[in-house]
């Protein structure tokens, strides 16, 4: 079985319509998953404590993915 691993994290953002952290280096880290059902979990009860927070905003980053890139990469790198 392929463990799929999920980061939840978070913050202030400076404008609610952007991606852009108030301080990148604050974030609020609320771990690392197994799977996307546990962070869904995790993702949804941070984002319900900051709900009177307009600009407060919380994302699940898929780190099985970004491994995947990696691979990706150094394969196009091989060949280019």
């Amino acid at each position: 079985m392929t463990v799929r691993l999920h980061l939840v994290f978070g913050g202030e953002l400076k404008d609610a319509s952007r991606t852009e952290f108030v301080d990148p280096d604050n974030l609020d880290v609320i771990g690392v998953f197994p799977n996307y059902a546990k962070a869904y979990d995790a993702w949804k009860s941070a984002s319900q404590r900051s709900v009177d927070s307009a600009t407060t905003r919380y994302f699940i980053a898929h780190l099985h993915r970004l491994r995947d890139e990696e691979r990706r990469d150094s394969k196009t790198e091989e060949i280019g």
